[in-house]
């Protein structure tokens, strides 16, 4: 589950609205009683930084992020698709963005693991820093064919594109390429021959454009029964302190794509018997 809209008034709101001069006091992965504020570690706010997107500061400051999504034991129970959310981790094991999918019921649940998606990326004062927007492809086509292929595209702030994930045929594995926000490629992921593993780490690396040159890495962390029973997904992402915030931010958006291509599970089918 994910954005908390206004057809949900039953359901606690996650963070303050867009906007609030309150910071968000919530509990990952819990959901705190009316009026009820619990504490929870944040990172420390950074000062405005020069040349950087609002909202981007805190990853100037990071060489990796952990992204942990939550396990929805309702889609298990009641196969209905909902939004996804994850908490978004430093090392210190402080909240550095919460990330909500904001997609209808209709198109999650008709589309599942194929759907076009909304994510929005919000800080510790509920403002919406980044969003990251998949459009629909159709896969019916030949699956080398380019309107076939995924695409991502990375907006800080809304409205304003950084830059774009795009997907590349490739017959044995995930590959992608980081572009810019003229669609220059600058930088390339790599994944591994299968991401079915069991037992183990999925590696996608990320390359300079010859592939002579490691800059970071995206980890899908292999978390026993849960990896299999439903989606509760967690990613460590790697990158250099010195790297530039924008490509941060494109690997960083780069995760999500590979989240929803490779480890999306849609809901089990119920027999109609």
């Amino acid at each position: 589950m994910g954005y908390y809209g206004p057809q949900l008034p039953s359901a606690f709101p996650l963070y303050q609205p867009t906007g609030s001069t309150h910071p968000i006091q919530y509990q990952p992965g819990k959901y705190p009683g009316p009026n009820q504020l619990i504490p929870v570690p944040w990172m420390p706010r950074p000062s405005p930084m020069p040349n950087c997107p609002l909202g981007l500061e805190y990853l100037i400051q990071l060489d990796n992020i952990h992204v942990l999504q939550h396990f929805e034991p309702i889609e298990q129970m009641t196969n209905f698709e909902t939004n996804n959310r994850y908490d978004i981790k430093n090392s210190a094991d402080q909240m550095v963005y919460i990330v909500n999918e904001d997609t209808d019921d209709f198109t999650r649940n008709a589309y599942r693991t194929l759907r076009p998606f909304v994510l929005r990326v919000i800080d510790f004062m509920g403002r919406e820093i980044m969003t990251m927007q998949r459009p629909f492809r159709c896969t019916c086509c030949c699956f080398c064919c380019p309107s076939a292929r995924q695409e991502l595209e990375v907006q800080c702030p809304p409205g304003a594109t950084i830059g774009f994930v795009a997907e590349h045929w490739n017959l044995c594995r995930a590959v992608y390429s980081i572009q810019n926000e003229k669609k220059e490629n600058v930088l390339r992921v790599r994944g591994p021959c299968s991401t079915y593993g069991c037992g183990s780490d999925s590696v996608f690396e990320v390359q300079s454009l010859d592939g002579v040159s490691s800059i970071g890495s995206i980890i899908r962390k292999w978390n026993g029964l849960l990896s299999n029973m439903g989606d509760a997904d967690h990613f460590d992402i790697h990158f250099p302190l010195d790297l530039d915030v924008k490509m941060k931010a494109m690997i960083f958006g780069a995760c999500f794509l590979i989240d929803f291509m490779y480890f999306e599970r849609s809901p089990p089918q119920r027999s109609s018997r």
